[in-house]
C-alpha cells in the first residue's frame, strides 16, 4: 500500500514539473490528447522512477557514501538528478515516458520533486497517538 500511495505522488510531483515551462521536463502519453492515458503514463513513469530509486539509488549511495561525507550530503542533489534522467533514458525506449532536455534542468526538476514529495508525505504520513 505504501508503495501504490508514494507512485500516485510520485507521479503527482512529475505532473507538476511538467507544468513548470523553463524546466523543459515533458512526459509523452501512450496517446495525445487523452486524460487517461496522460494519468497512466504518468503512473508509470512514477513506478518506475521509484523502482529506479530503489534499486539503483541505493546502490548509488553506498557506493558514494564517502562523497556524501566531503560534500556534506550536497551530492545527493547530483544523484536524484541523474536518477530521475536514468528513468528518463530508461522510458526512451517506448515511444511514451519522460523527457528530459538538460541534465542540470534535470536536477532542479527533481528538487521540485523532491520537495513536493517531502511535502505531500507530512501530509499523508499517518499520525502517531501519543502513549500516555
Amino acid at each position: 500500500m505504501r508503495f501504490l500511495i508514494r507512485v500516485v505522488i510520485n507521479a503527482f510531483a512529475i505532473w507538476v514539473v511538467t507544468l513548470i515551462e523553463p524546466l523543459k521536463v515533458d512526459v509523452l502519453p501512450f496517446a495525445p490528447g487523452e486524460t487517461l492515458q496522460l494519468v497512466l503514463t504518468l503512473l508509470a513513469v512514477a513506478a518506475v522512477f521509484a523502482i529506479v530509486n530503489t534499486v539503483i539509488g541505493t546502490v548509488i549511495k553506498i557506493v558514494a557514501f564517502p562523497l556524501y561525507i566531503l560534500t556534506l550530503g550536497l551530492i545527493s542533489v547530483v544523484i536524484n538528478g541523474f536518477l530521475l534522467w536514468l528513468t528518463a533514458w530508461l522510458t526512451l525506449w517506448w515511444s511514451w515516458g519522460l523527457r528530459v532536455e538538460e541534465f542540470w534542468l534535470g536536477v532542479v526538476a527533481a528538487i521540485v520533486i523532491s520537495l513536493i514529495n517531502w511535502i505531500l508525505g507530512i501530509i499523508l504520513r499517518p499520525q502517531l497517538k501519543k502513549k500516555r
